[in-house]
């Protein structure tokens, strides 16, 4: 699945902001699936053993995060067309998480 372009519908941390780590578990899990890949809402609860996502993204926007959520066009089982989100890092979070596992592997972060 190719990554959506950032939405400029929802805002979030600044794009120079650095992430300030976390020793969360449920944080930790969500980093690891959306590292993997972009994904709902449902599936990231699922991954992060959570039931509140959004709330989940919004502590990672918290810390320094963008995790936009881009809308998409889906048929539900149903056949009714709905728009699901899809949370995705950007380039640049990829980049302050790779930067923080390496401060975090010399001793240096959370």
């Amino acid at each position: 699945m190719k990554t959506p372009e950032p939405s400029k519908e929802n805002p979030s941390a600044p794009n120079s902001a650095k992430f300030t780590g976390t020793d969360n578990p449920r944080h930790l899990r969500a980093i690891a699936a959306l590292l993997r890949r972009p994904m709902p809402r449902e599936n990231l609860d699922s991954e992060a053993g959570c039931s509140n996502g959004p709330e989940l993204v919004a502590a990672l926007r918290r810390r320094g995060l963008e995790v936009p959520c881009k809308r998409i066009n889906f048929v539900d089982r149903d056949g009714f067309i709905c728009r699901p989100g899809v949370y995705f890092l950007t380039p640049a979070d990829r980049r302050k998480l790779h930067q923080w596992q390496a401060r975090c592997a010399k001793g240096d972060a959370v």
